[in-house]
């Protein structure tokens, strides 16, 4: 049976769709809940210390706007 998929041929060079998609399940393989709540609360620390009160109002907007839209699409 040949194989000409580019996923199974071991010459092919990997596309950055599919390297990220391994890299993040190689990742979930190796890290537990614990480990994405800490890097969660250290991006949201850095984002906080990077951001005055209007960028929050202004994501604040963006999501209920878009949550407005998805609730009245049902």
């Amino acid at each position: 049976m040949a194989q000409n998929s580019k996923n199974n041929r071991s010459d092919a060079k990997m596309s950055r769709e599919e390297a990220g998609r391994k890299g993040g399940e190689a990742t979930a393989r190796n890290h537990n809940k614990e480990f994405y709540q800490e890097i969660g609360e250290k991006g949201g620390e850095a984002t906080s210390k990077n951001h005055d009160r209007s960028f929050y109002e202004k994501i604040g907007r963006k999501g209920g706007e878009a949550a407005s839209r998805n609730n009245t699409n049902k």
